[in-house]
């Protein structure tokens, strides 16, 4: 009740926020305002909201979908304590980078990962040396012209009610859409039922060129943050978890959990959270109270890459804490389309084409 009073106090300025994000993207749109594009594949991963659409599983399966290709993934590095432009190196931490571009480094040895705020100069740095480009989080960013822009829609807020910042979570506006080149649904139920297919693709209401296809997560073992060990979700059925995550939507973690075992314990913070020693220790005091023997501490990826940069020192070795990968995959026929269009787009724009 309190929420939804906050929400009606700040429509206002949610009313300021989008008049001002329209005149913006008429601007651009009439060339008053300039969008430069690149010689070379500009792949544009983005959404409209804040946080927790999927744009990192996404982008991972852009990196092993072209992983023949020279890749450069270009990132603003949200949440780093840095300025300019940045190469990922092997002495690159959460706080010099931030977690998504620290998590892709880490995954794929072969792409170079850079951030920078300005992606025009990040791409201008980067274009040389590479195939092609794919740009985390870019859609609002319109000074550049990406080739191929995919707009990312988390299924289970289609059909709500959602407003502009500050009052709700949207940063742009619904008709911003128009703009991209694919429209992909993401954290889809499995098996995806036929009228919640079209449901999604009434509430879009794309354009005729504008493919509406749709994504789902899949779950990896669980992985020790400080070690090479691995658990298989199954073998946790009816532990205890401690679950600590600072990512902008944990309910579909918290939903694949809960498939194995009710008793969750859930530490929740915000999305990009930087994780202080005294939050660690009281979450670690809590685990330790515990008298199950069948226990474990379990995050997101991207979480343990901000552990290990802020407190991770207070973790215990011998405490099991697991992290759980995800990848986003696509259902058959789509997959079909959206890999297509994706490998198509590559090829008709490289510079030697």
């Amino acid at each position: 009740m309190l929420l939804n009073y906050l929400r009606l106090l700040l429509l206002p300025f949610s009313l300021i926020y989008g008049l001002a994000i329209i005149l913006r993207k008429k601007l651009y749109d009439w060339g008053i305002m300039r969008s430069i594009k690149f010689e070379l594949p500009v792949i544009c991963v983005g959404n409209l909201a804040v946080g927790g659409s999927g744009k990192t599983p996404t982008t991972e399966y852009l990196v092993r979908l072209l992983a023949h290709y020279k890749i450069a993934i270009l990132s603003r590095g949200y949440g780093r304590k840095t300025k300019g432009f940045i190469l990922a190196n092997v002495s690159s931490t959460a706080e010099t980078i931030g977690d998504e571009p620290l998590q892709y480094f880490n995954k794929f040895e072969n792409v170079t990962v850079a951030v920078c705020e300005d992606r025009m100069m990040g791409i201008e740095k980067l274009k040389e040396n590479h195939d092609l480009i794919i740009l985390d989080d870019a859609f609002q960013h319109r000074a550049v012209k990406a080739g191929f822009n995919i707009l990312l829609f988390e299924f289970r807020k289609l059909g709500t009610l959602q407003f502009l910042l500050p009052a709700g979570n949207l940063r742009d506006v619904f008709s911003s859409r128009k703009r991209a080149d694919v429209l992909l649904v993401t954290k889809s139920p499995v098996p995806l039922l036929h009228v919640a297919q079209q449901a999604s693709i009434n509430e879009l209401q794309p354009n005729n060129n504008q493919p509406v296809l749709h994504s789902y997560l899949k779950y990896g073992d669980l992985r020790a943050i400080n070690s090479d060990k691995t658990l298989s979700l199954e073998s946790i059925k009816s532990f205890e978890i401690f679950l600590l995550t600072g990512i902008a939507n944990p309910e579909p973690l918290i939903e694949e959990l809960q498939k194995y075992t009710e008793n969750i314990h859930h530490e929740a913070f915000a999305d990009h959270h930087r994780f202080s020693s005294e939050e660690i220790k009281k979450f670690v005091s809590a685990f330790d109270k515990s008298n199950n023997t069948k226990k474990v501490i379990i995050t997101t990826e991207k979480d343990s890459k901000r552990l290990r940069a802020i407190g991770f020192e207070d973790l215990p070795l011998s405490l099991p804490i697991y992290f759980l990968p995800i990848e986003v995959e696509l259902f058959e026929e789509d997959k079909i389309i959206f890999d297509e269009l994706i490998l198509n787009y590559v090829k008709s724009n490289r510079r030697n084409s």
